[in-house]
């Protein structure tokens, strides 16, 4: 997907397209530095992948956005006239949802909880189950509206998470390595979903991953972190560099970055 910002040597400047903005971002945790000086623009339509390190603060970078750690820099959405419209609304789809499977709760019971607030032995009402079943169309899983979240496959379960981090449809959707540990065929199934998403609603996506297969496939940009932005750049630009070499001790041979971005 072609983006429609330029890149000087002050930094983004965005064209006529809806941006989230992050600024100035660092976090640190009693005189320990996670990262710092994290500049970003994500604009609507684009998903851009963050890599690195274990502990380079890929995953608290996320928490940070959602407001769920301290950080220093500034958070805006700025729409297509260039207007700052406040924070972004956010989705997130964590990496792992941590429940006990053997409790009694369904897909439709999460979803009552989440949307209505109501306690899960109420009965659910009609027009909570039309909005369920309208979410669990968009993510191929309106199947399991009556299953019970324990008997959920490590698949179904994000797919699960992604329809309900789609309740509003968000500005900004975080996925935090959201398919670690699913088979093939239900990591290709989540990520063709995340695609048709972002066409059909234009959506700005962060996703965290380790996988560079799967990155060089459906990201539009990569951005290296380790500590603070090493990298940013197109995969083939990213994966390419000298950087990814030094922090992976990776050396992507010809043959190797054809395989990638094939």
């Amino acid at each position: 997907m072609k983006i429609n910002h330029v890149i000087d040597n002050k930094g983004i400047v965005c064209g006529k397209i809806c941006c989230t903005k992050i600024e100035n971002f660092g976090v640190n945790y009693n005189g320990n530095q996670v990262f710092e000086n994290v500049n970003l623009h994500i604009h609507c339509g684009e998903l851009t992948a963050i890599i690195g390190p274990n502990g380079a603060g890929k995953s608290t970078l996320l928490k940070a956005v959602l407001g769920e750690v301290k950080h220093s820099g500034n958070l805006a959405y700025v729409d297509a006239k260039g207007e700052r419209t406040g924070n972004p609304l956010i989705g997130y789809v964590p990496q792992h949802l941590n429940f006990d499977i053997t409790m009694p709760i369904t897909v439709l019971d999460l979803f009552n909880v989440c949307l209505s607030n109501e306690p899960t032995w109420l009965n659910v009402s009609k027009n909570i189950k039309t909005k369920v079943s309208e979410l669990l169309i968009k993510v191929k899983a309106e199947h399991l509206i009556n299953r019970k979240l324990g008997a959920l496959s490590g698949g179904e379960l994000q797919r699960v998470l992604l329809a309900l981090a789609l309740q509003p449809v968000p500005d900004l959707l975080l996925l935090d390595e959201p398919v670690s540990g699913i088979d093939k065929n239900g990591l290709d199934l989540f990520y063709n979903i995340v695609s048709d998403l972002r066409m059909k609603h234009d959506l700005s996506i962060i996703l965290v991953s380790h996988d560079f297969n799967l990155v060089s496939k459906y990201a539009d940009r990569v951005i290296l972190l380790n500590k603070t932005i090493v990298a940013n750049d197109s995969p083939q630009v990213v994966f390419a560099s000298t950087a990814v070499q030094e922090t992976f001790g990776l050396y992507v041979t010809k043959k190797a970055e054809e395989e990638i971005f094939c």
